[in-house]
């Protein structure tokens, strides 16, 4: 089975930050790298946090269905290759997507067995100063991103996520986001085993 836990939520709900603490606790965890044509931005790094692509070869691949699934996003296109996912998510590993709502509704129509949780922020005005903070930084259109935010934010409370975690502290959030890991890292590990019994009965 292909072992894919998703977590979505907007800018600056911190899901970004649960994720980096959970790949430091479990080792055996692998992250999605999505394809992306946005330029690359002070200290990140190519194939490892995005493939930073061509347009014209972004296109490329949409064309040869290469994508499990994609979106544009402020001008950018993003998308996480099925090679990345088939490459990932089998054997020992499980393996993280850090998707929008679109994106996510895609991986789980796709992949029925895959876990999805959903990060918000407690209030819109909470998300509001996070971003504040963060685009300053970014120089980038925070209006828009709010916006954006908001509708994320209405898709996931009616989503079909597993999960869905009010993150007002980032300890308590961490908490609850690590334990549902483990529930599905259990999880995995004994279809794993009875599908071994399976195949050797």
């Amino acid at each position: 089975m292909n072992k894919i836990f998703v977590v979505s939520g907007p800018s600056g709900s911190g899901k970004s930050t649960l994720i980096k603490m959970l790949t430091k606790d479990h080792n055996s965890i692998l992250f999605s790298v999505s394809h992306t044509t946005r330029k690359k931005r002070e200290g990140e790094i190519d194939s490892e946090d995005y493939y930073f692509i061509t347009r014209k070869n972004f296109s490329d691949m949409i064309k040869e269905n290469l994508f499990a699934e994609w979106a544009e996003v402020h001008g950018a296109l993003y998308g996480t290759s099925i090679l990345e996912i088939e490459d990932k998510s089998t054997g020992d590993y499980i393996l993280i997507l850090d998707i929008d709502v679109q994106g996510a509704e895609i991986i789980k129509k796709k992949f029925p067995d895959s876990l999805h949780v959903f990060i918000m922020p407690p209030r819109i005005s909470e998300l509001g100063k996070r971003l504040m903070k963060r685009e300053k930084k970014l120089n980038s259109d925070f209006r828009k991103r709010l916006i954006t935010a908001e509708e994320e934010i209405r898709i996931g409370r009616s989503g079909s996520y597993d999960h869905k975690i009010i993150n007002d502290n980032i300890d308590d959030s961490y908490n609850e986001f690590s334990n549902i890991f483990r529930k599905y890292m259990r999880a995995v590990s004994m279809s794993d085993k009875n599908n071994s019994k399976g195949a050797g009965g």
